[in-house]
């Protein structure tokens, strides 16, 4: 798979420079501020949890902050921003990691949640990149990072506004590296496969069901996820994917043709059990 990559590291970290990291209370999220903040950099930690932040903010020290805020709310992403440069610090990278998703067929879904999944794991990712962007670029630095997941990559029967949810993610951070070249702003997107975080708990699928449908090789714990991330925005790269069965698997998908892919992914899925 080729990916791109452009000569651009991390901003340098500051004292009145900061990352913002969405969904950081836990799973990737918190990993990835963890990560951060050992490379130097302060953290403004969001999460709808101001509990599981506090922790994490002790755990971090000083150069972590908390902003407790319900992302699926549009009043609460349109002063979020102001909500940063309230508390003295300049964004110089955002983490739009926050995100859920809905199991099962869509012919049984809610649509309330379908629609909040939505909001989340699409609109907020536009919404906070409208936002925080034009400060990065005025400013002449930034990296931005986008989670996307190795369901961008193909369909995804059982979760199927999930895998389309990430897709968008995956193109539109694509075409953001695009229109940011030469403006000394980065878009990296991370492409994760399976991770023990809780995450399919929380969608309603035992991690039980998760592992025989995804074999052991393809997991990759939480924390080499976040270094992979971090690592590719130092490095400026467009796609980063966790673990080597995971781009080949990606990459396979891709190739794969929809008749002979659906089937198999129809069949191993446990929200169509």
């Amino acid at each position: 798979m080729p990916i791109y990559a452009a000569a651009m590291s991390l901003p340098t970290p500051g004292p009145d420079r900061t990352a913002v990291v969405t969904g950081a209370s836990s799973g990737i999220g918190a990993e990835i501020a963890r990560e951060l903040s050992r490379r130097g950099h302060q953290v403004v930690l969001v999460a709808r949890s101001a509990d599981k932040l506090e922790s994490l903010a002790r755990e971090l020290g000083t150069g972590a902050r908390v902003l407790a805020a319900d992302l699926a709310d549009r009043s609460v992403r349109a002063g979020l921003l102001d909500r940063v440069t309230g508390l003295g610090l300049v964004p110089d990278i955002l983490i739009n990691n926050a995100g859920l998703s809905t199991l099962g067929p869509v012919h049984r879904a809610d649509p309330d949640a379908e629609g909040n999944m939505i909001e989340v794991d699409v609109v907020a990712v536009a919404d906070l990149c409208t936002r925080f962007l034009p400060g990065m670029v005025e400013r002449g630095r930034g990296a931005l990072l986008n989670v996307a997941s190795t369901a961008a990559f193909q369909p995804l029967p059982g979760q199927a506004a999930y895998g389309a949810s990430k897709a968008f993610v995956l193109s539109y951070t694509q075409s953001l590296a695009g229109e940011l070249r030469g403006t000394g702003v980065s878009a990296t997107a991370l492409c994760p496969g399976p991770v023990d975080t809780g995450f399919g708990e929380t969608a309603g699928f035992a991690k039980e069901d998760a592992e025989t449908a995804l074999p052991s090789f393809m997991w990759v714990p939480a924390d080499k996820v976040a270094k992979t991330a971090v690592d590719a925005m130092a490095r400026g790269r467009l796609v980063a994917i966790p673990g080597a069965a995971n781009r080949v698997g990606a990459v396979f998908a891709q190739v794969a043709p929809r008749s002979l892919l659906l089937p198999i992914l129809a069949k191993q899925h446990p929200g169509l059990k």
